[in-house]
């Protein structure tokens, strides 16, 4: 059943006249029901053409029975005269299965014609193919010129004022937007192409980009109108963003938007161009816990000056496995705290999170996450892994959460100037919680504001090895700067090691026993 009404047909007529696609003309009428678009081009045109014919012959022998007894009115004869126009301006030319090639819609410049065949929809596809990602559903999204919202204002602005002759009213929401009558015929036929389902939540996403080239300008008037609206950005290379043209469109009054941009404007001699078809995976995020067994071993990548200081870090060596195995684009690399280079990492290990970004490869069993943490620890004796596991982008918050509440756990090989006996550092083990007050230490105060910063010594006992060494543990506050708290950093650090025992003291070795973060989850390695 056709779905335009009586209502409809000369606002139909009118906007056929200029130039507009029967796609779109269902869009202006506020035709709901997907199937209709989903007809092709040339069954939509044939059945608009018969519904505008048959509402002319109607009128016309209406006027006929009533001047019967006389000459053909006047209206008559222009009636006759506009279904020859008609006739004329049909996309088709005729209702014949072969007609002429269609000219471009004035309004969606052949979005809703050319890009919503099976051709186009095999050239996406081929290219989704070719990318090599792996997914079981798909978003897909549409990026449109922004000229496109200007010329849907124009022929908006003639079919309200058509509408407002019958005593009816039409708000933009009301018609059907350009993107959603897209996907009502895109969507089916790319489900059947790839065989899988489209899902608005879909992490993976295909998107086009299209462009006109031809009516670029047709948006340039509103930046005369509305200067605030257009204001550059530096990852904008156009400041006539769609986002920015809707917003000048609902400020510009409607006699200064008719005087500056014609309600309609001519066709064009071209249809949009698909400038982009890109595919695009969310990232997936990795977690696991890490030992760091060497003293010669950065967390990060250590460059200074543009100078690399040393061969590798720990990010390098844990991600590098995930970015083969992933086939991701790239990676971020977070965890909780940090150990200087000279520092081990023992016990249970340092939580991370690994963000991997534009992944191929999703899907992994246990069995396969659980090889790969076994890959990643016998590529380098320096570093282990374990509890390496799939998480959420909203689980790896909780490795962050709390952060300066959690406690760590260190062991300190110290050396003092003067000899020591047992009695000297005993009265150690009886201190807790010890608050001190750190000043930002110089060693880190070209990457960190100069602050200072209240901690906690929560317990400390003290295994004393030699005359001048003894081994202090340590549990603290997580921030807290244990060198410093050994050695005092000229007195940016109070109390200190020093200062208790009054002699100089400085620290040899050190290591992290434990990172008190329960997360993530620990699994049977």
């Amino acid at each position: 059943m056709f779905p335009l009404k009586e209502r409809d047909r000369p606002i139909a007529q009118k906007l056929l006249a200029s130039g507009i696609c029967p796609r779109c003309i269902f869009r202006f009428c506020c035709v709901g029901v997907q199937a209709c678009y989903r007809l092709s081009h040339q069954d939509l045109s044939r059945d608009l053409h018969a519904f505008l014919k048959t509402g002319q012959e109607t009128e016309s022998q209406a006027e006929a029975n009533k001047d019967a007894d006389g000459p053909p009115s006047k209206k008559l004869r222009l009636e006759e005269s506009g279904d020859e126009e008609l006739s004329a301006l049909s996309d088709d030319r005729s209702t014949a299965p072969h007609g002429p090639k269609s000219a471009t819609c004035t309004v969606c410049l052949g979005i809703l014609q050319k890009f919503c065949q099976k051709d186009f929809v095999r050239k996406v596809c081929e290219k989704v193919c070719s990318a090599g990602y792996q997914f079981t559903s798909f978003m897909f999204s549409v990026s449109l010129p922004a000229q496109l919202s200007v010329r849907e204002h124009a022929a908006w602005l003639l079919v309200r004022q058509e509408m407002g002759k019958q005593g009816l009213s039409l708000e933009k929401d009301d018609m059907v937007q350009l993107k959603e009558a897209y996907k009502w015929i895109i969507h089916p036929l790319f489900s059947e192409e790839l065989g899988v389902q489209i899902d608005g939540k879909s992490l993976f996403e295909v998107s086009v980009v299209f462009s006109h080239p031809e009516t670029d300008r047709d948006c340039h008037f509103l930046a005369t109108a509305c200067p605030d609206c257009f204001r550059p950005t530096k990852n904008k290379q156009s400041v006539f963003t769609r986002m920015a043209v809707i917003k000048a469109l609902e400020k510009i009054k409607e006699e200064d938007f008719r005087k500056k941009f014609p309600c309609l404007p001519d066709s064009p001699e071209t249809s949009c161009v698909a400038l982009e078809i890109e595919c695009n995976h969310a990232a997936v995020f990795v977690a696991g816990r890490y030992n760091k067994y060497s003293r010669n071993l950065p967390q990060t990548p250590w460059v200074i000056d543009g100078e690399r200081k040393m061969e590798s870090s720990v990010e390098e060596l844990i991600s590098q496995h995930l970015i083969d195995a992933f086939k991701a684009d790239s990676f971020n690399f977070s965890s909780s705290g940090r150990e200087d280079v000279d520092v081990r990492t023992l016990g249970k290990g340092r939580p991370f999170a690994i963000e991997l970004v534009n992944p191929h490869r999703t899907q992994f069993t246990a069995q396969e996450i659980k090889e790969l943490q076994q890959k990643i620890n016998s590529s380098s004796d320096k570093i282990a892994v374990r509890d390496l596991q799939l998480v959420t982008r909203e689980a790896v918050g909780h490795m962050k959460e709390g952060e300066e509440e959690k406690t760590k756990c260190y062991s300190a090989l110290i050396w003092t100037e003067k000899p020591i006996q047992k009695t000297d550092i005993e009265f150690l083990d009886d201190l807790k919680e010890l608050q001190i007050a750190q000043k930002t230490p110089l060693r880190v105060l070209h990457r960190r504001p100069l602050a200072i910063r209240p901690r906690i010594i929560h317990t400390m006992k003290t295994e004393l090895l030699d005359a001048h060494r003894f081994r202090l543990y340590l549990k603290t506050q997580a921030g807290t700067y244990i060198k410093e708290f050994v050695h005092g950093d000229f007195g940016r650090t109070k109390p200190n090691i020093c200062s208790l025992m009054k002699t100089t003291a400085d620290i040899l070795e050190l290591d992290v026993e434990s990172v008190d973060v329960d997360w993530p989850p620990a699994l049977d390695n």
